[in-house]
């Protein structure tokens, strides 16, 4: 945002790219060769190559939480600091998710669309449009990170039962928040909404794929505010096709834009939203504060407000 832009601007000389498709590899290559600071967003691929370009590089600054465009262990191999904004989405990202859980589960989406199909003849019909309870149901959320907090506080407003599984097990959160550790298949079986909030990486591509979805419920529902490839998602057209789960809400795809012709599209049990987790101009403001001043921090040699690999400065 203009704020964030006019701050970058008092301490360097700056080039915005213009377009809203990102720039193609070659052009970022030759665009980072002069540079001594470059800001990305998730789009935006950092890697051997486009460091190998760089050599004035001091610091990356990513616009977003999630880093699987970076690679940041090539990075650090060169002492280079990358920032990135936790904290500042959390909130934003988590009432996405509940509003996609809450729309597969009471087919909101889908209603809407056949009202605005010209459908809706009969005033009112007492077996049209049931859909499954969010209140007082079981919620399991794998990845208890700041997202997965967040989407654990708004199921308790729902007076749901919350169930958990992440790499770290967070007893603290236990006790103040009554959330239950399990492990995977246990909450897959259990949970009657599965909400997914882990990172993107080689471990966790399509955690989630057809063995897990067969665990799951048949009444179940599950949410992705993750990363796209973290469901397999040729195994979750399957699963809402056959009815292994009830429905899906998806803010995020495999890949990203969905293609017009993916399956999953046509299907009405499924929700998607096009990445929309952190769209509200409060949470867009503070991450582009924030990766503003990563950037800032960075090119005058300071340690980043946010820094995805601290082990620079140890070295």
């Amino acid at each position: 945002m203009q704020e964030a832009l006019d701050l970058i601007d008092e301490s360097a000389d700056m080039e915005v790219w213009p377009d809203e498709n990102p720039p193609a590899p070659e052009v970022m290559r030759e665009k980072a060769s002069t540079v001594d600071g470059i800001l990305t967003n998730i789009m935006d691929r950092v890697d051997g190559p486009l460091l190998d370009a760089a050599p004035r590089l001091k610091v990356i600054s990513q616009l977003a939480v999630g880093l699987d465009n970076v690679d940041v262990a090539e990075a650090t191999r060169r002492g280079i600091p990358v920032g990135y904004t936790p904290g500042v989405l959390a909130k934003a990202t988590a009432d996405v998710a509940f509003a996609l859980l809450m729309s597969a589960a009471r087919r909101i989406s889908e209603s809407e669309r056949w009202v605005r199909d010209g459908q809706w003849t009969l005033a009112f019909h007492p077996l049209r449009w049931l859909g499954v309870d969010v209140h007082e149901k079981t919620l399991g959320i794998i990845g208890m990170g700041q997202i997965g907090l967040e989407m654990a506080r708004r199921g308790r407003g729902f007076d749901m039962n919350i169930i958990y599984h992440s790499r770290s097990r967070r007893p603290d959160l236990e006790a103040e928040y009554g959330l239950v550790y399990v492990d995977l298949p246990t909450l897959l079986a259990e949970s009657d909404f599965v909400s997914l909030h882990m990172p993107l990486t080689p471990e966790t591509r399509h955690y989630i794929g057809e063995a897990e979805l067969r665990q799951m419920k048949p009444t179940a529902i599950l949410v992705n505010a993750a990363r796209g490839p973290v469901v397999d998602s040729r195994a979750l057209y399957t699963a809402l096709k056959e009815g292994w789960i009830y429905a899906a809400g998806l803010d995020v795809t495999d890949p990203e834009p969905i293609p017009a012709a993916d399956p999953l599209l046509t299907l009405e049990n499924v929700v998607i939203a096009p990445h929309v987790g952190s769209a509200s101009l409060a949470s867009r403001g503070a991450m582009c504060m924030l990766a503003a001043r990563n950037l800032i921090a960075g090119l005058e040699g300071n340690p980043l407000v946010r820094c995805a690999n601290p082990e620079v400065y140890k070295a």
